[in-house]
């Protein structure tokens, strides 16, 4: 069945899907295609879970606000080890936030304005599923200053992210603790699905660092979005090639239901 524009829904009957799983990697290994292996029924999600940094939005807002305070290069070499799972998130933030302090308080609203834009897909995702009854949270490492934006311009119900220290009209380059880091989001997965009354199985993590793996395998549906090599690995499915609309077609969306 065609879902949309470049989008295909494949029904088959299997005896090992696993065989199968393996045997499409190697064949598509080349493709420039985005696929996903799933049940035919209960696909759509009641709760998407999703990570703001390079998921949602395009870039790590902490590497670009250093480059406001001139240390961007330093920021954005420890922000890449620990997305590759290199380095113990909670310690790699507050490292590269102690670069910032002294950072005056007007380049957050700067970086915002001037850095951040949603990813292509990213408001036509989280619309239609909230749309269709699903509540959907954006959980980020980030920080409030950009969450709390990003949330209302995607259309998320609520967000949850760490909060800068600041005095004095500026940064100090500490963070209020505790960190949500990777056990935060997997908390937070499990504590919005209580709250909805579901199980993980209907829920819907989407990120690309190692701080998201833990959400990511525990959800019913884990999704890798141009993702480091150790969450692709692990994840339910991965968006490499397509837009963030690929997670309305992995849950069996047309392109009609879409809410632009």
């Amino acid at each position: 069945m065609r879902l949309g524009e470049g989008a295909w829904d494949l029904i088959l009957v299997v005896p090992d899907p696993v065989l199968l799983r393996r045997m499409l990697d190697a064949t598509l290994a080349e493709v420039e295609a985005d696929w996903f292996l799933g049940p035919a029924q209960g696909r759509r999600r009641k709760l998407l879970i999703a990570d703001m940094d390079s998921t949602i939005i395009g870039v790590e807002c902490l590497d670009e606000l250093a480059d406001f305070a001139g240390v961007k290069d330093r920021v954005s070499a420890i922000t890449e080890r620990a997305m590759r799972g290199e380095l113990e998130f909670e310690g790699a933030l507050r490292e590269r936030l102690a670069l910032l302090a002294g950072l005056d308080l007007s380049a957050l609203r700067r970086c915002h304005d001037e850095r951040v834009t949603l990813n292509s897909g990213a408001r036509t995702l989280v619309t239609t599923m909230a749309a269709h009854g699903a509540r959907c949270v954006l959980v980020s490492g980030g920080f409030t200053d950009f969450t709390d934006r990003v949330s209302v311009a995607a259309g998320f119900h609520a967000a949850r992210a760490n909060l800068l220290e600041r005095a004095g009209g500026k940064l100090t380059g500490k963070v209020r603790e505790p960190i949500l880091g990777r056990e935060a989001k997997l908390a937070a997965l499990q504590e919005e699905a209580a709250g909805a009354g579901i199980g993980l199985d209907a829920c819907l993590a989407v990120g690309d660092g190692a701080n998201d793996l833990a959400m990511i395998e525990a959800a019913g549906l884990g999704v890798a979005y141009r993702a480091k090599p150790v969450v692709a690995a692990r994840a339910d499915a991965r968006v490499d090639v397509a837009d963030l609309t690929a997670l309305l077609y992995f849950q069996g969306f047309r392109q009609e239901e879409f809410v632009q």
